[in-house]
């Protein structure tokens, strides 16, 4: 009997191994799942640390103080332009945007008068609801959650803000202590590898960020200039949105583009199809001049790829998970760049055709 049960004893303890890393697997699975927006969040505050840090790099040039003083300094420069630039266009931004809840209506009524003139856009509509039902029920429905929702709502955001910009400061201004205790949960002989993959993360998303700033004013200001010469009102706000939006490749410009486009709808077709170029143009010099400008200096992503990452955090998370995609993917393509297909597979050219090394 006891002959029989030895060689059994490596077999039940291998599978009571599996069972309890498959168990280990699926609760580390759950935890991820369940505190998603709180890692997302906690990104969010590593992207502004790295955009932090990098400005109060350039600050050192200039001042010597200690790296601590110099994010905070940063911090409240950055803090003064906003309310500053809030105070001067917050006045004219609001009144827009007052005027923008009014006019988008009867846009949305001329583009639909208009596009139902034609055949195809007769079939359309009559598989939909008429717009002005369409109308009221956005504004009934947008209504009822603000007098429902708005205050938690509103004050989940402003404390989300709040704590983003706290865990970026305390990031930033001592980035190598989180480094090293990150680094430390890495065997020994794996640190100095974990150290060069954690600094080319920090590259990447510092010259995505530069790039992405970058070209978030160019478009915003491209954008205005042109609404403003082709006469199309609240083109400031429209020039703001467009500028913001640029944050989220792919469907940030087209999001942008729909209010525009229905503004000009009530002057005429012609001048809704200016519009459209318009904005085909500047997204066109955009990718041109600074998207290869960012590409010199961080991943090239896939934009086949981009797209599905978008989708399927838009769908898990929301709109958190849409504006975080991009740079979520630049890094996890870092990792698997230098820690699978370099490391594991041993192709060591594949990240130097990517990424450039600065």
């Amino acid at each position: 009997m006891t002959s029989n049960t030895k060689p059994q004893q490596p077999f039940a303890n291998r599978v009571l191994l599996s069972v309890g890393v498959s168990v280990l697997i699926v609760l580390v699975l759950l935890f991820i799942y369940y505190v998603f927006d709180v890692l997302l969040l906690f990104f969010a505050a590593v992207l502004l640390a790295v955009f932090l840090r990098g400005l109060a790099d350039l600050l050192g040039r200039v001042i010597n103080i200690g790296d601590t003083w110099r994010v905070l300094l940063v911090s409240v420069l950055l803090i003064g332009i906003l309310a500053g630039a809030i105070a001067l266009l917050a006045p004219s931004v609001a009144d827009q945007v007052a005027n923008l809840r009014v006019e988008l209506p009867r846009s949305a009524r001329a583009a639909a008068d208009y596009i139902s003139e034609f055949s195809w856009g007769q079939a359309i509509f009559a598989q939909m609801p008429s717009i002005d039902e369409l109308i009221q029920h956005i504004d009934a429905s947008s209504m009822m959650a603000s007098v429902g929702g708005v205050f938690s709502t509103t004050a989940g955001a402003v404390a989300n803000f709040f704590i983003m910009i706290l865990l970026a400061i305390y990031l930033a201004s001592e980035p190598s202590f989180y480094t090293r205790g990150l680094i430390r949960l890495f065997p020994k002989q794996h640190r100095t590898r974990a150290r060069d993959v954690l600094n080319q993360i920090g590259q990447t998303l510092h010259w995505w960020l530069i790039g992405k700033a970058g070209s978030m004013i160019f478009i915003g200001l491209l954008t205005w200039i042109g609404l403003s010469i082709l006469g199309i009102p609240l083109a400031l706000t429209l020039g703001l949105i467009a500028g913001l939006l640029s944050f989220i490749p792919n469907f940030g410009p087209i999001l942008s583009a729909i209010p525009a486009l229905l503004l000009a709808f009530i002057q005429s077709p012609a001048t809704a199809l200016y519009v459209l170029a318009l904005y085909v143009g500047v997204q066109l010099i955009e990718s041109n001049l600074v998207t290869p400008i960012i590409e010199r200096n961080t991943i090239e992503l896939p934009p086949a790829l981009t797209i599905v990452f978008q989708l399927a955090l838009a769908v898990v998370v929301g709109g958190l998970g849409l504006v975080l995609a991009t740079p979520l993917l630049a890094m996890i393509m870092v990792v698997i760049q230098m820690v699978y297909i370099q490391d594991v597979l041993g192709d060591s050219s594949v990240l130097d055709d990517t990424i450039t090394k600065t």
